[in-house]
């Protein structure tokens, strides 16, 4: 999936060239000012037009928006102390879905039933049928208590044959990469620099929230919990996220909406 300029941050002029090839970045960081933070706050991710003109169904686009920013929540929890959005915070996270790409939902059922049906007969199931692919690409800031920008990411990652799941939903693709994203914006803040290729051993409260635990601050609760492994057992079956994630309708509006 190409990776675009939405034009959502407050400046753009200290990102580095475009880097990755599953997902394609571009970055900044001031190590040093979110090396001494020790709060954030996390705003509740916004749809730019072009991505809520993709989606139609307004609970589909909920559910992207929460997903992401929940994904925010719980990586950033590695390091700072989350808090609310009437507490004063040293870093506050805005960050903005630029584009969408929906999922086709004929391919990923036909996908489904496919990889489906081999796992009786294969040792392996096969792989998915390479049409109807979605993605997503993303805009975030962490930005001080003054307002100044002190790490930027935009990002994009288009879904592949091996190692995404076919859903039958429009967001199916956009709502499972948009963990991807929350890891590797929380590695950049956390580790002050850009992400690694390697993926890091998840930590503890990371695995407890992913299997629907209580997230290790209250803040993240916002953003509602994981499905866990029922939300495991609707992905494997090619269910749309919304049968098991109904966390977005309690999740708070983003600023302006």
């Amino acid at each position: 999936m190409a990776l675009t300029d939405g034009h959502t941050l407050t400046s753009s002029t200290g990102l580095g060239p475009q880097t990755g090839r599953l997902s394609k970045s571009r970055i900044f960081v001031d190590p040093a000012a979110v090396g001494a933070a020790k709060t954030a706050r996390i705003e509740l991710a916004r749809l730019s037009p072009d991505a809520e003109a993709r989606v139609k169904d307004p609970k589909d686009r909920a559910l992207v928006a929460n997903a992401v920013s929940r994904a925010l929540c719980v990586g950033l929890s590695d390091k700072y102390r989350i808090v609310g959005a009437d507490e004063p915070a040293d870093l506050t996270v805005r960050t903005t879905v630029t584009r969408l790409t929906p999922t086709g939902k004929v391919a990923a059922g036909v996908s489904t039933a496919v990889t489906l049906g081999s796992s009786f007969i294969l040792p392996v199931s096969a792989p998915r049928l390479p049409i109807g692919l979605g993605g997503i690409a993303v805009e975030a800031e962490a930005l001080d208590a003054v307002g100044a920008q002190r790490a930027a990411m935009v990002w994009s990652r288009g879904a592949n044959a091996i190692t995404n799941s076919p859903r039958v939903s429009e967001i199916g693709d956009a709502y499972e990469l948009s963990g991807a994203f929350g890891q590797e914006f929380s590695r950049l803040v956390i580790d002050g620099k850009a992400p690694g290729m390697m993926p890091k051993i998840p930590s503890g409260q990371k695995l407890k929230s992913t299997f629907g635990g209580k997230p290790k601050y209250a803040a993240c609760e916002a953003f509602g919990r994981a499905p866990g492994v029922p939300g495991m057992v609707a992905g494997m079956v090619g269910a749309p996220p919304g049968w098991t994630d109904k966390s977005a309708a309690k999740a708070p509006s983003a600023p302006g909406q």
